[in-house]
């Protein structure tokens, strides 16, 4: 007999490239504003701020490759193309040395954000949750092990809408490095398995409307595909 009072939800989970094997999620962390050109599109000084982070919930997750509906409460919903990065082993305030060390893999993301939910929260002073942390808005592709691709710190990542490029940065223009933001997030959280890092993302953010197909690419390992269906 089940001591639940409902059954529990289903594990959030992310398929591996070339394996029947899952990685199980407990956690999503999202940087803002990693890239200068996008820190300078938001308005923001990108030589004064430290890393920053904000959370999504991990049933927040959806698989590339389908349907998404158009997110409920928003007039204005957008696209941010991302690297994500899977944490390997535990680690608590690492070196970027230590830090590096504990990546298990990556995959392309996009951080899908009611805009004006955010940008009305900013304008307050309130909590982002409502303009990100909701269902379909952490949308990935499967995760390749960093065993098969070793350090990321270069590759161009793009991304288009219906076709035309709206999107396109460098890894190397990230002002965090992956050692570093896993470093410094370290120092907040007992990182460990399950815990995924959307890295930021570059310039061109932009809004997107049902029936719009979004494709996004990270430079010799991910492509990411998802279309944009009805509001429900």
């Amino acid at each position: 007999m089940s001591t639940y009072v409902f059954p529990p939800a289903p594990q959030a989970a992310v398929a591996v490239r070339g394996s029947d094997a899952r990685y199980a999620v407990s956690r999503i962390f999202c940087v803002g504003r990693n890239y200068a050109a996008h820190a300078r599109e938001m308005g923001s000084d990108p030589d004064r701020e430290p890393p920053f982070y904000f959370t999504k919930p991990a049933s927040a997750l959806a698989p590339s490759g389908g349907t998404i509906p158009y997110a409920p409460g928003t007039k204005n919903l957008h696209y941010e193309m991302e690297l994500v990065v899977a944490i390997g082993k535990p680690v608590f305030k690492a070196t970027p040395e230590q830090a590096a060390d504990a990546v298990w893999g990556y995959a392309a993301g996009l951080d899908m954000t009611r805009r004006d939910l955010q940008n009305e929260a900013k304008a307050i002073g309130r909590p982002w949750d409502l303009g990100k942390g909701f269902e379909h808005s952490a949308v990935i592709t499967e995760l390749v092990p960093r065993s098969e691709l070793g350090e990321l710190s270069r590759g161009a990542i793009t991304l288009a809408v219906n076709g035309v490029e709206k999107q396109r940065g460098d890894l190397s223009d990230m002002i965090w490095s992956i050692p570093e933001l896993v470093a410094n997030l370290s120092q907040f959280y007992h990182l460990a398995p399950g815990d995924l890092i959307y890295t930021g993302t570059p310039e061109g953010v932009g809004p997107v409307k049902p029936g719009d197909v979004i494709t996004g690419v990270i430079e010799g390992f991910g492509e990411l595909s998802i279309t944009i269906g009805e509001a429900e």
